[in-house]
């Protein structure tokens, strides 16, 4: 049997565990030029949030009924591909469920004597690639210049910083926690981080940046854009990459309207924002992964795991993605990985 999560209902602000609904169906023998596979790790990520919603964005919502989106890393049971054969290790958008069948033109194939295979839907994955392109064609990052990155410590942001560091830049990094801020510095050689908690949190944010602002990597929103927008300096690039602070608004924002102080800054600070995905660069693809391996290999790159075991836990620990209650990359091991 294949257990899925399904979406059950549409949530209404904050999502509940009643959202989703875990079902069996028997497994399908894969046909021609598909593969079935065994899922191994299942990334959870906070834009999964926007595909519970029935409204128009850049991908499909996924259906009342419907499998949740989602990558992961799996491994080949039974094939009638030439590409792959029983036991190979593919990474792949199967969504939350332990027994899909694909197929395989969608899979990218795996190596587990060349990284953990894990990585491939973290920093040898999506999130890495989305910190490399949003940072190599957006962000532009120059020695010298400050960069400031939101959500710091996730597996996003604490790539853009440690890319930044490569490129010669003083990050500063902000997260939710004094034990993640540790971890952003301690660990990923941010130059400062400050967690968005504390009372003087924009004091502290304007000291530490004291020559401005000349990156700003949005993953958040909210008060960490109120605290860095207004320090932005000339010519300042602000990559969009997430908004997790707004994705479970219900309604209008009840803040004034800041539009007009925004395009003001906007023409005369000649800054450039711009919202991405990370399919935007396609093409890219290999030239980031190729970059991010050497950068992991080398340890110019740390990346922290958080991994749940379990599919039945899938639902709980993608709403902790939005109490903050995860730290790193969010995984859930749905089974034993036998590349250990």
């Amino acid at each position: 049997m294949n257990r899925q999560i399904i979406l059950a209902s549409r949530p209404n602000g904050f999502p509940a565990e009643e959202n989703f609904k875990m079902i069996e169906r028997p497994e399908r023998k894969p046909e021609h030029d598909e593969v079935l596979c065994q899922t191994i790790y299942l990334s959870l990520d906070p834009y999964m949030r926007g595909r519970m919603n029935d409204v128009k964005s850049y991908a499909e919502p996924v259906k009342v009924g419907g499998v949740m989106t989602a990558g992961a890393v799996s491994q080949v049971i039974e094939s009638r591909s030439s590409l792959f054969q029983p036991g190979d290790f593919v990474e792949c958008r199967s969504g939350w469920q332990e027994r899909p069948t694909l197929e395989a033109k969608n899979l990218r194939k795996l190596y587990p004597d060349q990284a953990p295979i894990s990585t491939a839907i973290g920093v040898l994955g999506m999130p890495g690639i989305t910190a490399y392109v949003g940072m190599v064609n957006i962000a532009d990052p120059r020695p010298g210049e400050t960069l400031v990155v939101g959500a710091a410590s996730g597996a996003v942001g604490a790539t853009v910083g440690q890319i930044g560091k490569i490129f010669g830049c003083h990050v500063v990094g902000i997260a939710g926690t004094d034990e993640k801020c540790s971890y952003v510095t301690e660990t990923c050689n941010f130059d400062e981080c400050i967690n968005y908690n504390d009372d003087d949190f924009q004091s502290q944010l304007a000291t530490v940046c004291s020559k401005g602002v000349d990156i700003y990597w949005e993953n958040v929103g909210g008060k960490t854009f109120d605290a860095t927008f207004p320090l932005l300096n000339d010519f300042a690039r602000m990559p969009v990459c997430g908004l997790i602070s707004t994705y479970n608004k219900v309604g209008l924002f009840d803040n004034p309207d800041r539009l007009p102080v925004l395009f003001r800054s906007v023409l005369t600070k000649r800054l450039l924002l711009r919202g991405f995905i990370v399919f935007d660069f396609e093409d890219q693809k290999q030239e980031a992964l190729q970059k991010l391996s050497v950068w992991v290999k080398d340890s110019k790159i740390i990346y922290k795991e958080n991994f749940i075991d379990g599919l039945e836990n899938a639902p709980g620990a993608f709403l902790g993605l939005f109490r903050g209650t995860n730290f790193g990359k969010l995984i859930i091991r749905v089974s034993p990985d036998p590349s250990l």
